[in-house]
């Protein structure tokens, strides 16, 4: 199969987390405790186009129809955990469906990119920046904040697929920086009406 020529740009990539939940792991404000997060746990992830991660919660929700899939960069958790001076962090405690090692994630806001593990590529259109309080209960304190503009995207699915961990190819309408993983991004006020 050849390249999509509207995403021209190659990124060799490992998938090394992927989550799906049926049910809300971190809702209303943050507590003391961190739930239980095993049970969320994939080896292997269903997208459909429109809809998002079969099994998931938010799965067909019209609320969530931009954000159904959130993809992160390992390397901004790497980085904020030597940032703060403690242990690593456990990838799948930021909940976001999909981290990546070896991609600017930051980078792909606004525009379509599309993850190919083998099983079927699945198109994505980034949006905005996925956030979230429990941050500082589930990580360290201080990791709401340093998360600010490294905290991923926010993605619709535009076609059906499947994601599983391991090595993967990232094909993007723009030039990503592997180097430039872990490094925020200022993240652009919203606007008037803006979801």
């Amino acid at each position: 199969m050849s390249a999509d020529p509207a995403l021209p740009y190659r990124s060799d990539v490992e998938v090394v987390g992927l989550l799906a939940s049926p049910v809300h792991r971190y809702d209303g404000r943050p507590g003391a405790t961190v739930p239980a997060q095993a049970a969320d746990r994939r080896e292997r992830l269903e997208v459909r186009a429109g809809i998002g991660v079969v099994g998931d919660r938010y799965a067909g929700k019209p609320a969530h129809r931009d954000a159904q899939v959130t993809v992160l960069a390992v390397e901004s958790l790497e980085t904020l955990a030597a940032e703060l001076g403690v242990a690593p962090f456990d990838p799948l405690l930021g909940r976001r469906t999909v981290v990546l090692r070896g991609a600017e994630v930051e980078a792909l806001r606004g525009v379509e990119f599309s993850l190919d593990c083998g099983e079927g590529v699945v198109l994505l259109r980034g949006g905005r920046p996925p956030p979230c309080a429990w941050m500082d209960t589930v990580l360290a304190a201080g990791a709401h904040r340093g998360m600010r503009g490294r905290g991923g995207v926010r993605c619709a699915a535009l076609s059906d697929g499947v994601l599983r961990l391991g090595p993967a190819v990232l094909r993007s309408a723009v030039l990503l920086d592997p180097a430039a993983a872990g490094r925020a991004r200022p993240v652009a006020p919203r606007r008037r009406g803006e979801a």
